[in-house]
């Protein structure tokens, strides 16, 4: 079995960050792993409250995971602080880890504020280029290439400084736009486009580490980069799709729903 170790945040109510990451890699078939980066107290409302694990013990769980499990990849998510965002990028060296994808966690689906202000250059310069993909939401491509993103053009520009400045691929998600739910891939300097449907659908707590999580357990199961993203925005638009309703605010995906779907 393929194995993926998800770096990130804990959600206790379980629609986004490492529980939202298991549920993905289990419902793709890959044996998931983790290293918690962050307590946080949070529902589909808001984040109510946030404790970040130390550095030691960040450390010492990924060193657990990796010095007795291989993994075929590794999905980043919420990394609060500058100091966490240097261990985590030695450590990736240290294990030679594959398949890396960075999501650039900055501000959670409520609007909170995940990562501290510096935080996003450090993780530019000492993560980005060890991740296969990066994948930034519009807002967080904005802050990253210090672009306004309003169109289409727009995003391939801005993936394209991402991209060359850190020397990484980069997949700029269109969620957040007014147009479409499509993406745009740069990668290896060639552009490409992946359509999705937009739906009608409210509650989108953790896509993006549903997402992210899926890429990177797609790749480790072996399939390239793009496939890896098609497959994955499949994925996602079942598990929006199943329309499941939780909570009063942007309530979780129904991360199982293929699996429901065959029982």
């Amino acid at each position: 079995m393929k194995v993926v170790l998800s770096i990130a945040g804990s959600d206790s109510s379980g629609g986004a960050g490492i529980q939202a990451d298991l549920k993905t890699m289990t419902s793709l078939g890959v044996y998931g792993m983790t290293a918690i980066t962050a307590l946080t107290a949070q529902n589909t409302m808001g984040v109510d409250a946030v404790v970040e694990t130390s550095l030691d013990m960040l450390e010492a769980q990924i060193d657990s995971c990796l010095s007795d499990i291989k993994a075929d990849g590794v999905k980043i998510g919420m990394l609060p602080s500058a100091e966490q965002v240097l261990v985590v990028a030695r450590k990736l060296k240290e294990y030679d880890a594959k398949n890396v994808v960075v999501d650039p966690v900055m501000v959670a689906t409520s609007g909170s504020v995940l990562m501290k202000d510096e935080t996003h250059e450090i993780m530019a310069k000492y993560l980005f280029p060890l991740a296969r993909v990066i994948t930034p939401n519009i807002p967080e491509a904005e802050a990253l290439s210090g672009r306004t993103i309003r169109t289409k053009d727009d995003m391939e520009c801005a993936a394209i400084d991402i991209g060359t400045a850190y020397r990484c691929a980069v997949l700029v998600k269109g969620g957040h736009s007014i147009f479409d739910a499509s993406d745009v891939l740069f990668d290896d300097g060639l552009i490409t486009w992946f359509n999705g449907k937009r739906i009608d659908n409210p509650n989108t707590h953790g896509t993006g580490c549903t997402l992210s999580s899926a890429i990177a357990s797609h790749l480790a199961l072996g399939y390239n980069l793009k496939d890896s993203i098609s497959r994955s925005k499949h994925y996602i638009e079942t598990a929006i799709g199943a329309g499941l309703d939780l909570g009063q605010g942007s309530g979780p995906l129904n991360h199982m729903a293929s699996l429901c779907a065959i029982y």
